[in-house]
This record gives structure tokens, sequence and C-alpha cells, in this order.
């Protein structure tokens, strides 16, 4: 079967919570950060959190996974390479792709007593997102979880940055990247956040030596990578790069760099609720858009718009009404 995206990513089961700043500093996380934490870490916040009677919204998340929903809501085929436990989390992720009409390869072939990756959101009143993952299963995604042919015949193959903090997830990166047999798969990357970018710089410039179309990043994370001391001189030096950058800036629209050209697109002017999942819903209807034909500027303020109605919402995800309604914007533009 032929795909318009395959992506590769964490498979996390998501639950996000509203709080203040002072709860972020008494479990200590640093705010708008995304960390890494065991089971166990967990434990106690989710018992604080219950104690506190804190309203949350749980759903199946993931950088990618958030990015392929939205693409295949508006009608791209879409395969996605993760791993998903055979447990309750993980039949609930599966069905959750499914009714989005998300392929996948189901569940893990190799016997783990782990389980599906879990992801606490924390949303503060300033609308930034702070969070902290239990990979589980998912860092253990291998070649047998792998569908290369479903990759081989995607059009764009796209990569979740948080994939390079396991060793099994980088080793399934490059496994499928030496796989790509064709010079039509356009290889797209997620920076996903400028800690990760810093601390794992060398894995991010292996990835951009098999030949990067497409990066998907926000102004810090355009920084780490380019090394730079300020935004301006990462655009100068994304000028001379030979792949694509796509650039958010929150209020400030985004900037799209490609062969040397600088394309900037405005923000919608709204009042922000919630700010996790506004840079998956741009990458996703960035593809989309990108594969049916619409110039880089379109593509810029649609992904803007379909941004903006993340953000103002609670949760990184519409309905599937939702995404019919921002899909008429590109209709019209």
């Amino acid at each position: 079967m032929k795909y318009d995206i395959s992506a590769l990513g964490n498979a996390l089961v998501d639950t996000q919570y509203m709080v203040d700043h002072d709860f972020l500093t008494n479990i200590g996380l640093e705010p708008d950060s995304m960390t890494l934490a065991s089971a166990e870490e967990h434990s106690p916040i989710i018992k604080k959190l219950k104690e506190m009677g804190v309203d949350s919204v749980s759903d199946c998340g993931g950088s990618a996974t958030n990015s392929l929903v939205a693409a295949s809501y508006y009608g791209s085929k879409c395969h996605h390479v993760c791993r998903v436990a055979d447990d309750e989390d993980g039949k609930k992720y599966l069905s959750s792709l499914q009714k989005a009409g998300v392929k996948h390869i189901g569940f893990s072939k190799e016997e783990s007593k782990l389980p599906t990756g879990k992801c606490l959101i924390f949303v503060t009143p300033d609308a930034k997102r702070t969070m902290s993952s239990m990979l589980g299963i998912s860092a253990y995604l291998g070649p047998k979880d792998i569908d290369y042919d479903a990759v081989n015949n995607s059009k764009i193959f796209y990569i979740e940055g948080y994939m390079v903090t396991s060793d099994e997830n980088f080793s399934a990166v490059t496994s499928v990247l030496k796989n790509i047999k064709n010079d039509k798969t356009l290889k797209a990357l997620s920076l996903s956040d400028a800690g990760i970018v810093q601390g794992f710089k060398d894995k991010f410039n292996e990835i951009e030596s098999y030949g990067i179309d497409i990066i998907f990043c926000n102004d810090d994370e355009a920084i780490a990578f380019a090394g730079t001391d300020n935004l301006e001189e990462a655009v100068e030096f994304y000028k001379k790069q030979s792949y694509m950058i796509a650039i958010t800036q929150g209020a400030k629209g985004s900037i799209v760099i490609d062969q040397g050209e600088e394309i900037y697109s405005p923000a919608e002017a709204i009042v922000p609720i919630d700010t996790n999942g506004a840079g998956d819903m741009y990458a996703g209807s960035f593809m989309h858009a990108y594969l049916n034909n619409f110039t880089i500027s379109e593509c810029a303020g649609f992904s803007n718009y379909a941004s903006s109605k993340v953000v103002e919402t609670f949760g990184p995800r519409l309905s599937k009404d939702g995404y019919k309604n921002v899909l008429n914007k590109l209709r019209k533009s």
C-alpha cells in the first residue's frame, strides 16, 4: 500500500492537567520542557494530583502521533511506526489510531513486561506545557516493529526528534533511514525540544547526514540546532543549507526558509489556552498541504491557522469536525 506520510515516534498515552507554576516547582520540573521519568517517579506525582482534585483530559498522544492524526483527518494516508504493549493502554492506543485512519503494524512481536508509554502534561496559566514522559515499551522499539515496505512506499518519512533519547529508538531511526531505497521519499525531522537538541546534537547530526529534506522546530530549537546565539544568526545559517526548515514562533507566526529564501507567515490573533500539540499540528498540517501542491506560503499560513485552533483548545488535538473545519481554510486559500 502507498502512503502519503509514514512517521516514527513514541507511542504515549497522554494525561493533561491544568496546574500553576508553584506545582511544577514542588515536583522539581522546569517549565516548558520535557523530561524522562520512570513509572516509580510518576506515581507520587499522580497521587498528589488526585489529592488536589485537578481536572484532567486523557488521550493517545506522542508528538508524531498527533501530527499523523491531523494529516489523516485531512485526508492523507498515514502509517505509524511505534511500539505499544498488549495492555489496556496499548489497546486504547491502537483503537485511537484506527479511529483516525492511521495504519499500524499492531502489537509488538517481541514479548516484554514493560507497559505502554505514558506522558504527564502540565499546562500553566500562561498556556505553556511541561511534560514528564515514561517511555515504557516505546523505548525499545526495534526492527520487528517496523514495516520497511510502508516507509519505502511513502511520500514523506517523518522522524520525531524525541527518538534520539533512547539508543534502541535511535537505532530504529537509522535502520529505517538505511533501508529507504528510493530518492522519492522525502525525509522530515522534528527537533522536538531545545534541551534535547543540545544534549543529543551528535545524533541529530547523524540523522541529518542521511539527507534530510524538511525540518520542523520552534525558535529555541532552531537556535540550538544551528549553534548560534540568536534567531537572526540562525536564519542566516539556514539560508545556506540544502533542506527546508519551518520555524514556529508562537504569537509571532512562523518562518520557512527554502533554498535561501525566507518566507514569513503571521500568526492568527487568538487568546491562548494551551500550547501543547501546537508544533505537532503545524507539522502535520504543513506536510498535508505540501503534498497537495500548495505554495510554501500557503502551507505556512494554513499550518499557523491549524495550530491556533489547537492552542485555543485544552488538549493536543481537535475533534473530527474540528479537523474538517480547519481543512476548509486550506480549500478556501
